[in-house]
């Protein structure tokens, strides 16, 4: 059994920045790609960022592209998500995951195992 720990999360003002951590039980987290998604109030859950097994490879969504990075550290079994220059509209919940195979998806179906969440609060 896989159990995903974020943390991280809290209120920050617009333009500041936050850095989510996601710890990972298991000796495999190496072999498998990770992903951050978030969901806003009222709203579906959404792809945010995508990495690789190794670390090599990573994709966006639109709506961060510059501002978020994702990252990892195979032997600390953590990803992260370093996010800078927030906007109120990144408000939501964001959730780690991890995915099925080594390389990644930008959908949730990709994915199998999900974390509990993090909230995120940006004021204007």
């Amino acid at each position: 059994q896989v159990q995903l720990v974020e943390s991280g999360g809290g209120l920050v003002q617009a333009g500041g920045s936050l850095r989510l951590s996601c710890a990972a039980s298991g000796r495999t987290f190496s072999s498998y790609a990770m992903g951050w998604f978030r969901q806003a109030p009222g709203k579906e859950r959404e792809f945010t960022a995508t990495i690789n097994w190794s670390g090599s490879s990573t994709s966006y969504a639109d709506s961060v592209k510059g501002r978020f990075t994702i990252s990892r550290d195979n032997a600390k079994n953590t990803v992260y998500l370093q996010m800078n220059s927030l906007k109120p509209e990144d408000t939501a919940v964001y959730y780690c995951a991890r995915g099925s195979a080594s390389y990644y998806y930008t959908g949730a179906a990709g994915y199998d195992y999900w974390g509990q969440g993090t909230q995120v609060t940006v004021s204007s």
